[in-house]
């Protein structure tokens, strides 16, 4: 059963000289209890979609039409006041930077502290023990003690686990974690998503996944949408992504992963992605693909069902 439905998402950037379309047609559901990843290179839309949906975006930034469906409400007609009662408690963010993310002025407990007081009714000495145990969920040592500590006294790892214990605070039902174990070593890459995926499991939490690392999806991830310059051009579940990658652009990235080149220079994609004021007929992935054809790449490819729930958009396939 779906928690999550995007529908037809398209989002402009008002700029110097005029209206830029950044997402084009963006359609994702997000299943109850899954991982559902968004997958590409940087700027390709990932987090402009995952931002759509909580409606922190830029002031620059204009819905220009579609759909977001969650509790049978669609989230972009709903105003501010509406907005902030569903961020945080229904719908919570794991920010890319756990550095900044943190007031680093109040301890850690404070920080929980106003999470919970927000979304429960319990005194100060329940809200205090749920701080602390949101901390242990999360596998931080000592959770008691660490209620007194300010960020700068945890690593990043340690400041990662209190922003998804802040989620758990407020009970979300959908996590959006962006780039959640960037600038953190391989080991506590590995921590923070098993964590994620135990949340997953004993709570039901449903979870986008923003990444560019498919070697981190095809581990964790349920559900994968892979993005290219505003368009989601291929979608799949991970096991039939990884059995039988349609896409140039996929099958693109699937190579450059150190994993797959086997002792052989590391493959990169020639060129560089469009930028937003390029005006590119047809399919946008054209101008970088080795099936480019003149007759037929001009048109706008359309996602297509190949079967299995698998979706390309490819005139080539």
């Amino acid at each position: 059963m779906n928690i999550l439905e995007i529908k037809n998402l398209n989002l402009s950037f008002r700029l110097e000289n005029g209206l830029y379309k950044t997402l084009y047609d963006i359609n994702l559901s997000l299943k109850e209890g899954e991982i559902h990843a968004l997958v590409g290179e940087s700027g390709c839309g990932k987090t402009m979609t995952a931002m759509s949906i909580i409606k922190l975006l830029p002031k620059n930034a204009v819905i220009t039409d579609g759909e977001i469906i969650y509790k049978d409400k669609n989230l972009l007609t709903l105003k501010e006041n509406e907005m902030r009662k569903l961020r945080g408690s229904d719908i919570a963010l794991i920010p890319q930077d756990p550095m900044t993310s943190l007031n680093p002025l109040y301890t850690i407990g404070n920080q929980l502290l106003e999470v919970i007081k927000k979304n429960k009714s319990l005194s100060p000495d329940e809200a205090k023990k749920k701080a602390a145990e949101v901390l242990s969920m999360v596998k931080i040592p000592s959770p008691k003690e660490k209620l007194s500590s300010y960020p700068h006294e945890l690593s990043g790892g340690m400041k990662q686990r209190v922003i998804i214990a802040m989620a758990l605070a407020a009970n979300a039902k959908i996590l959006i974690a962006d780039e959640p174990t960037t600038a953190l070593d391989v080991t506590i890459q590995a921590q923070i998503m098993k964590i994620l995926c135990d949340i997953k499991k004993e709570f039901g939490t449903s979870i986008i996944l923003i990444s560019h690392d498919l070697g981190l999806v095809g581990e964790y991830a349920d559900e994968i949408s892979v993005m290219y310059s505003g368009r989601i051009v291929e979608q799949a579940p991970v096991e039939e992504f990884f059995r039988n990658t349609l896409h140039p652009y996929s099958r693109a990235l699937l190579s450059a992963l150190p994993a797959n080149t086997k002792g052989e220079v590391l493959k990169t994609i020639d060129g560089q992605p469009p930028d937003i004021r390029d005006c590119i007929a047809g399919c946008r992935f054209s101008l970088r693909c080795k099936k480019f054809d003149e007759n037929i790449c001009v048109i706008v490819p359309q996602l297509r069902d190949f079967g299995n729930n698998h979706y390309a958009a490819c005139h080539n396939i």
